[in-house]
């Protein structure tokens, strides 16, 4: 009596498990295409922070194109062959292992490149970037920086903060790495912090804002944002 209990209620399980999947099938499906797409293809990252002000605010969610440099196995690092090669100038989303999290900067540097840094001026292979001031405040100047592939804009802090930190190099970026800065030069945790970003980390590439929310604003949206783009050229 006792075996044949235990096969009405296996019967009884397996029927049900059949019917569960025949009726939600396309959800799971669905499912599962809407997490490979996440995975491999695209996604969308969101801005905490003002380390890329004034291209970025925090509360922007911006579109990461994860075909933009190599195709990918799914929910790992592992290149199946490579598309394009990152450029200067791009804004590009990091799985940063030393900072050990998600990172939202601009590749200033490309393997081979030599870096060099004097109070925030950007020299790159001997050649200085060519700045033009927009506007400034008490607080700040929000500047445009013609980089050799893009121009963009970035802000500087009016306040007293240390030389040092506004310095850097000259170094040469290794085969395989790139040099990544924040656009808020002055409060940004990047390159100069976390020293090199290896290709393998680099997630995508965003060119636009999908949506943002003001967290300063009962997080009302900010409407002139939706599906802008990032920068000049």
């Amino acid at each position: 009596m006792n075996d044949l209990n235990e096969v009405s209620i296996t019967e009884r399980l397996g029927s049900n498990l059949n019917l569960f999947w025949k009726e939600n099938r396309q959800f799971f499906l669905l499912l599962t295409c809407i997490v490979f797409f996440k995975s491999a293809i695209a996604d969308l990252s969101s801005i905490s922070g003002a380390s890329m002000q004034p291209t970025l605010l925090d509360g922007d969610k911006v579109w990461v194109n994860k075909l933009a440099y190599d195709i990918k196995i799914p929910f790992t690092e592992i290149s199946l062959g490579q598309l394009s090669d990152p450029s200067g100038g791009d804004v590009v989303i990091i799985d940063s292992k030393k900072a050990n999290k998600r990172l939202v900067k601009r590749i200033v540097g490309v393997p081979g490149d030599t870096i060099y840094m004097q109070n925030n001026a950007l020299v790159i292979n001997g050649e200085a970037a060519h700045y033009e001031v927009i506007s400034r405040d008490d607080d700040s100047i929000i500047i445009l920086e013609e980089l050799p592939d893009k121009t963009h804009q970035a802000r500087l802090s009016n306040r007293l903060v240390s030389r040092t930190a506004r310095s850097y190099g000259p170094t040469v970026v290794p085969e395989g790495q790139y040099f990544v800065l924040g656009d808020n030069r002055d409060n940004s945790a990047d390159s100069r912090v976390y020293s090199f970003v290896p290709r393998e980390e680099i997630i995508g590439r965003s060119n636009s804002v999908v949506f943002s929310l003001d967290s300063d604003n009962n997080y009302l949206p900010r409407g002139e944002r939706f599906l802008a783009g990032l920068d000049q050229n």
